[in-house]
C-alpha cells in the first residue's frame, strides 16, 4: 500500500476501494493508495501547481457546466480527468480522458470502460452518464487545444 499518488499520463482510473483507500489503475500496475479518490485529485492538482477548486472553476467557465465537471490536472499535456458521479460522493471514480478507448452499457446502472491498453473496469454509473462525462471532458480538451493553437 502506498500513501501518496499523483495522477499522471500512465493513470487509467482512480476508483474507491473502501472508505479510506483507492485502487489506482495504471498501464500494467494496480496500487492501493491510503487516500480517497477525491483527495488524490486534490493532491495531484497541488502537485502540478494549482488547486482543485481553481481547476474546477476554470472548467466551469469554459464549459458552462455547474456539476461533475472534468478537470485539467496538468496543463502542458492537457491531462484531463472526469468524475463518474459527484466528486464528493464515496462511489466516485476518476477516469483519464485520453486513456478511454470505448464504453459499453452493462445494464441501467453499470458501464464498462475499456482503456487504450485493453484494461477494463465496470463503474456503478449509467451508460448515458458516462457518455455525457466523456463528451464534456472531450469538449474541454478541444477548447483548450484550440486556444493553445490560436
Amino acid at each position: 500500500m502506498i500513501h501518496k499518488y499523483e495522477f499522471s499520463k500512465g493513470t487509467l482510473a482512480i476508483v474507491p476501494n473502501d472508505e479510506e483507500t483507492s485502487l489506482v489503475l495504471e498501464d500494467k500496475e494496480r496500487y492501493i493508495v491510503q487516500e480517497k479518490p477525491f483527495r488524490i485529485m486534490e493532491d495531484s492538482c497541488h502537485y502540478f501547481g494549482s488547486s482543485y477548486e481553481g481547476r474546477k472553476e476554470g472548467a466551469k467557465a469554459i464549459l458552462g457546466a455547474e456539476y461533475k465537471v472534468p478537470i485539467v490536472v496538468e496543463d502542458s499535456s492537457n491531462l484531463i480527468a472526469f468524475p463518474t458521479t459527484s466528486p464528493y460522493a464515496d462511489d466516485c471514480a476518476w477516469i483519464s480522458l485520453k486513456r478511454v478507448f470505448n464504453i459499453y452499457k452493462i445494464d441501467n446502472y453499470h458501464t464498462k470502460i475499456v482503456f487504450d491498453n485493453q484494461e477494463e473496469i465496470i463503474v456503478p454509473c449509467s451508460f448515458r452518464s458516462v457518455e455525457n462525462q466523456l463528451s464534456r471532458a472531450s469538449r474541454l480538451d478541444l477548447v483548450l487545444q484550440n486556444r493553445k493553437n490560436s
